[in-house]
């Protein structure tokens, strides 16, 4: 048996969502997992960068490291066959990314876990969101509440978790694109 033919389920169940506070240490996790990627996508990597949870100070999270990769997209295919051997996972592929996973295994979590979102180059949302969040703490707070709050409702179902965050996180972004105007 192996990850890929398991149900949604089955995985949820063996990848609960679990929630810890802010440490410093998913940047040191970040920057090891950075230098890794950069070392087996090289000169492709236009541009990398910590998003998600962890990257946002003293809120809960889930342990994942989430990186976002900026590529010029029509080597796609050149780091999606890098990329397609373990401890790397393709999870999901659409015409704007590719989203890789490490750290899951068949027992479990690994003790570093990460979502790798491969975009290109000035698709980068994610980067608007988290500075934002870093500057703006109620707003990273009302965060917070909202993951939790979904947790509650949604467990153990990750994909309506997700979904519920869609509105807050576009709601957030516009305001950081109209505050940071060009930055990225």
């Amino acid at each position: 048996m192996n990850l890929e033919s398991m149900s949604l389920e089955a995985l949820w169940t063996l990848f609960p969502i679990t929630f810890v506070s802010y440490t410093d240490r998913f940047k040191k996790v970040y920057l090891e997992e950075e230098k890794n990627l950069r070392s087996l996508l090289g000169e492709t990597i236009i541009r990398i960068n910590h998003i998600g949870s962890t990257s946002i100070k003293n809120i809960k999270t889930k342990p994942i490291v989430d990186l976002l990769i900026e590529i010029d997209f029509n080597n796609k295919d050149n780091v999606k066959a890098l990329l397609s051997t373990p401890p790397y996972i393709l999870m999901n592929e659409t015409p704007t990314e590719l989203s890789f996973v490490k750290g899951y295994t068949l027992d479990g979590y690994a003790d570093s876990v990460f979502h790798l979102h491969i975009k290109e180059y000035g698709d980068c949302d994610e980067l608007y969101f988290r500075d934002y969040l870093n500057e703006m703490p109620l707003k990273a707070l009302e965060y917070e509440k909202l993951k939790l709050s979904l947790f509650k409702q949604c467990q153990p179902n990750r994909d309506l978790y997700t979904a519920g965050k869609t509105m807050f996180v576009k709601e957030v972004v516009q305001l950081a694109r109209e505050k940071y105007k060009g930055r990225y």
